[in-house]
């Protein structure tokens, strides 16, 4: 029996479709538009499969898929070269910086978790794919809402995004965390997940409120049970299967995670 607990020091969050933008839109919209206005016509599905990584590289994973590379190839003439995935991100990023304040609403009980990991004198820390540019306005509306997380880390602040951990460990070192299996990671993407799990930590899967079921708080709401229960199903299976150590609706549920995760802790429990 270890002689002493080891409390949570820190829980760091993803931003779309886990703390604001219920749905994860704000990428999506993006998307479909700068392909749209380049005369590819992408799926919704296509749109997502990438998310989580960092921007460039979302486009150029998009560009990879062997219909939509093909499809660019009929209408360009060649493959996509690495000069046309830098144009289509700068092209991106005005997309981008409109969409995102459109989708920066708080998901419902956000506030409530916040307020419960700072009782347990947690520190919060924040890491996102998208760019430093692109989030000014969406901290800000943030703010207003009640959310300032302790630590705000980037794409663009790193060498490497995910999964590789390194966004998930400057924070940490940002944060003066010491201990990485008193850390937990929430995320709505397989990525961001085993961003958590290269890193060493406890991992937390959204499966409602982000990128597996795609929809607004509005149109999750309006759907009827047996329709959500059929969603649930699906996006459950796909964050199971990401090895994440725990999978829930949204960050409404995370305290009773985190209760868990302190026993786990307590009883010498490692991640």
């Amino acid at each position: 029996m270890p002689t002493a607990t080891t409390p949570l020091q820190a829980i760091i969050f993803d931003w779309a479709g886990t703390t604001v933008d219920f749905g994860s839109r704000a990428p999506i919209l993006a998307f479909m538009a700068l392909f749209q206005e380049n005369q590819i016509e992408i799926s919704i599905e296509e749109a997502r499969a990438p998310m989580g990584l960092e921007k460039r590289d979302h486009i150029a994973a998009v560009l990879n898929m062997p219909r939509v590379a093909a499809v660019w190839k009929q209408v360009y003439g060649t493959a996509a070269t690495a000069q046309d995935i830098d144009r289509l991100y700068q092209d991106f990023i005005p997309y981008q910086l409109k969409s995102i304040p459109k989708c920066s609403a708080l998901i419902p009980g956000a506030l409530e978790t916040f307020q419960d990991i700072k009782q347990r004198g947690c520190k919060i820390g924040s890491n996102t794919g998208y760019a430093s540019m692109m989030i000014g306005q969406l901290l800000a509306d943030a703010a207003a809402q009640g959310y300032q997380p302790d630590c705000i880390i980037s794409a663009s602040d790193v060498k490497h995004g995910r999964p590789s951990p390194e966004m998930l460990w400057k924070n940490l070192i940002a944060l003066d965390v010491s201990d990485i299996k008193a850390v937990v990671k929430v995320d709505d993407t397989v990525v961001g997940i085993e961003e958590g799990l290269n890193g060493g930590c406890w991992t937390v899967a959204l499966a409602v409120s982000g990128n597996e079921v795609g929809l607004s708080f509005e149109e999750w709401q309006a759907l009827t049970l047996d329709e959500q229960s059929r969603l649930k199903q699906k996006a459950y299976a796909k964050m199971n299967a990401s090895g994440a150590h725990y999978v829930i609706d949204s960050i409404a549920e995370l305290p009773a995670i985190l209760d868990d995760i302190q026993a786990r802790l307590n009883a010498g429990e490692k991640p």
